[in-house]
């Protein structure tokens, strides 16, 4: 159905484009399983680390993934919600992320497509590497963020102590809209607090069978709650007030410019908090808004058709070796079957083959809206950056490249296969899979791979042997960091025992340093060199 000019706003404002941002295992996955259920997509939710018997999550879709129970590549799920009191359906828009450590820059390109991200945290682990480094992404583009303390069935942390090291480690400050009724590993229910950290109410959840199904919720009043829970109620009542006393009771406007962060206990394996997850993104996260362009100028959600491609995938359908572009709406209505130009060529691009993707599941879309995420069928010229539009030209500025930690030299078992392994190489690269360096000492024959994690390492070989039919050798470099240089400060750094300098196939100089001392001693020795870090670089 398509929306009139009229229409177009109330379509924008329905819609919560957010990513979920975590370390491995702080159950992201199953959070996405749950947040289906709870909308009612799915009857029954998965766990990636699951009992015998359990489903295995649906979101997960890649052999790899499926074999090590882990998540490699982002899947974009789209949901309607109907938030309490509202006569009118939220559209959910959640880009699922890699959840483990060795994964690609996907993940971090994937914050670049949304509006808000949730931020989740292990209750006994507390913040973690990988969830600090998605967050420095978060706070480059100015991401609002959620906070959702999961696994509060298990063993954990106090629930102040894991407040105090987000605000300590991140500088966020975070201003609880639920506190746990009982203490970690004890979890009994939510106090919804009010105005100066006032008890407005207790949410006490019933588990189900293996956490399977949507955990039924009993609201009781606060009077009814502390003769029910006796002290775990009056600990989570003293709680809420300290909070309020130190300035942590919830601001829109903080919020939305990232100096605060709404925060939610959870279990999701047991749905406990799920349902509190969604009313606060219906109720708190913005709706998509102007995006920057190239030139300076903001394109707003109403102007004529146009998106931005955040991630490209092929193999997703081994049957079709398609390869499936994601773009990410930014105004305009999309439909079916309409021609748009690629902004970067020029040429015109036909739309006839847009789907929505959930693990494996496909389904055509016939019209979306700003904040939707589209997935183009065999879309060979297309890469992440690039931008789609009808009418006036506009373009985006392109993604950036992220740090890479991890560098190999890649080779061709069979000089016979070089062809094969070129193609391949290339189109890896357009993906955005890995980074692809070369220098002349090296040569084209042997480039070098630059990853977030090592694990995209072990991606590029298995796809390079079951969509290329090239068997590859894999060679560590002994580096762990990279720099942006350029061509007058190139020469110098490539005379420095223990690094290196590539042209990055966007044309990037990078400098890769053996460790941070060997860099730190180059700073000090030649404090002229150009030596940029890069978006989301380790400590």
């Amino acid at each position: 159905m398509t929306a009139s000019p009229e229409g177009l706003p109330a379509e924008v404002s329905r819609r919560r484009t957010f990513a979920v941002i975590s370390h491995p295992d702080a159950g992201k996955s199953t959070l996405t399983e749950a947040l289906a259920l709870h909308a009612r997509m799915i009857s029954e939710a998965g766990a990636i680390h699951g009992k015998a018997g359990r489903r295995s999550t649906v979101s997960d879709w890649m052999e790899m993934e499926k074999a090590r129970g882990i998540s490699v590549s982002s899947t974009a799920l789209q949901f309607n919600y109907r938030a309490e009191g509202s006569d009118t359906d939220s559209v959910i828009n959640l880009v699922d992320t890699p959840g483990h450590s060795d994964f690609s820059e996907d993940t971090y390109r994937v914050l670049t497509a949304v509006d808000a991200a949730v931020m989740l945290i292990d209750a006994a682990k507390g913040l973690e590497p990988q969830t600090l480094k998605l967050f420095q992404v978060c706070r480059h583009r100015g991401i609002p963020v959620i906070t959702v303390i999961n696994k509060w069935d298990r063993p954990g942390q106090a629930p102040l102590e894991l407040l105090d090291e987000i605000s300590e480690r991140i500088g966020l400050t975070p201003t609880p809209l639920f506190l746990p009724v009982g203490i970690a590993g004890d979890f009994r229910g939510l106090l919804r607090r009010g105005e100066e950290g006032a008890p407005l109410e207790y949410v006490h959840f019933t588990r189900t069978a293996g956490g399977a199904t949507i955990a039924p919720e009993e609201s009781l009043t606060p009077d009814q709650a502390e003769a029910r829970e006796g002290e775990a109620w009056t600990t989570a009542v003293e709680e809420s007030e300290l909070l309020s006393a130190t300035g942590q009771d919830h601001d829109q406007e903080m919020f939305l410019a990232g100096q605060t962060s709404p925060v939610i206990y959870a279990s999701a394996m047991l749905n406990f908090g799920v349902r509190q997850l969604l009313e606060t993104l219906v109720s708190l996260a913005p709706a998509p808004g102007p995006r920057p362009d190239v030139n300076g100028g903001a394109r707003e959600v109403t102007e004529p058709f146009s998106a931005v491609v955040f991630k490209v995938q092929a193999g997703m359908d081994a049957a079709h070796r398609d390869r499936l572009a994601f773009m990410r709406i930014v105004s305009g209505e999309f439909e079916r079957g309409m021609v748009v130009t690629h902004a970067q060529t020029g040429r015109p691009f036909a739309t006839k083959y847009a789907l929505t993707v959930f693990g494996r599941e496909r389904n055509t879309v016939d019209t979306a809206y700003p904040g939707d995420v589209v997935g183009l069928v065999n879309a060979t010229a297309l890469a992440p950056g690039h931008t789609l539009f009808v009418d006036k030209k506009v373009e985006f500025p392109p993604i950036p490249s992220f740090a890479p930690e991890h560098f190999a030299v890649l080779r061709a078992e069979s000089a016979g296969k070089y062809k094969q392994f070129r193609k391949a190489i290339d189109q890896l690269d357009s993906e955005g899979v890995v980074q692809v360096l070369r220098n002349d000492i090296r040569g084209d024959a042997s480039p070098v791979l630059a990853a977030v994690g090592p694990m995209q390492f072990e991606v590029v070989t298995a796809r390079m042997l079951t969509e290329f039919n090239v068997e590859t050798k894999l060679d560590n470099l002994p580096y762990t960091l990279a720099r942006r240089t350029d061509a007058a400060s190139a020469d110098e750094l490539g005379k420095q025992r223990g690094v290196e300098v590539f042209t990055r196939s966007d044309g990037a100089l990078l400098a890769l340093f053996s460790d941070k001392w060997r860099l730190q001693y180059i700073e000090k020795e030649f404090p002229k060199l150009t030596l940029e870090p890069l978006v989301a670089t380790a400590d």
